[in-house]
């Protein structure tokens, strides 16, 4: 699905389901963006972004390891055996189970989010043949805790300087992450988070991509037109269409033998082999 330009902002605009604070600020983002196109060219004004809204995971910073291997490392303090590619898959099988029953961390269930990962933790080692719970609560408290500590994320290839000219083009940015409320330390822990004006995670949402609420709700916090704004990520479903179902412009980072079923749905113009690749196709409006 590809979106529209910003030609037909206006019927786009009129379109979106805003929520009481969107509708009153509406008007006003009409007037700001009828101006705005009166003096630019349409052409420039595709690329002219007053407010760039990232991903996280997989799109700025990465695990440095598979899960499995942290997770058995820890399992081996406590004396358990169990290896790293069988806790891997045991992990995956876990994770799907509970964001099915438990999605965005069983927030609407009464959980709190620490209390969903370590739900999943100890899931994962009871579907690996461990079931000791005496021993599984210590595990998940302390894999908990290691997984917003630097030393297990990396900044992606091509991040820090991106968002480093970003910046210095005076292009206001933030972060829409489906993630809980660890992210900011991670974040800071990455040296990365003083780029932000604010980051915004499911959590704190409460709701996750693709949920346009949570694009509705980052647009209402900064205060920018969507047409005048744009989300990076790198999930098809979850970044590049549910933003333009808002109005806003979006970026499928690509990532080299990533495997879609989307490719005829994306312009080209809208593919960043890389990070960099960004610059040459924004500027501050």
């Amino acid at each position: 699905m590809t979106a529209g330009g910003p030609w037909d902002w206006k019927k786009r605009l009129s379109s979106l389901h805003f929520d009481s604070g969107l509708r009153q600020q509406s008007a006003s983002w009409q007037l700001l963006l009828s101006s705005s196109l009166e003096s630019i060219g349409i052409d420039e004004a595709m690329l002219r972004l007053r407010l760039l809204t990232w991903d996280v995971k997989d799109t700025l910073i990465r695990l440095r390891h598979p899960v499995g291997e942290n997770y058995s490392a820890e399992a081996r303090v406590h004396g358990i055996q169990v290896e790293p590619e069988a806790l891997n898959k045991c992990f995956h099988q876990a994770y799907k189970i509970q964001s099915k029953h438990f999605p965005n961390y069983g927030l609407n269930r009464g959980l709190s989010s620490k209390q969903w990962w370590v739900d999943v933790v100890k899931q994962t080692f009871r579907l690996s043949g461990v079931h000791e719970d005496t021993v599984l609560a210590p595990i998940a408290e302390k894999l908990y805790q290691d997984f917003c500590i630097a030393c297990n994320w990396e900044v992606l290839p091509g991040a820090t300087e991106t968002l480093r000219q970003c910046s210095q083009q005076g292009i206001r940015m933030a972060v829409i992450s489906n993630f809980d409320k660890r992210l900011e330390k991670i974040l800071s822990q990455c040296d990365l988070k003083h780029h932000f004006e604010f980051v915004l995670t499911s959590e704190d949402a409460g709701f996750a991509k693709p949920d346009q609420r949570i694009f509705l709700k980052a647009l209402r916090i900064s205060g920018v037109a969507p047409q005048l704004a744009a989300h990076v990520g790198d999930d098809y479903v979850k970044d590049y269409r549910a933003a333009r179902e808002v109005g806003m412009h979006s970026f499928l980072l690509k990532r080299a033998g990533q495997a879609n079923t989307w490719e005829s749905d994306v312009p080209e113009e809208h593919l960043l082999p890389s990070l960099p690749h960004l610059l040459s196709v924004i500027k501050k409006g």
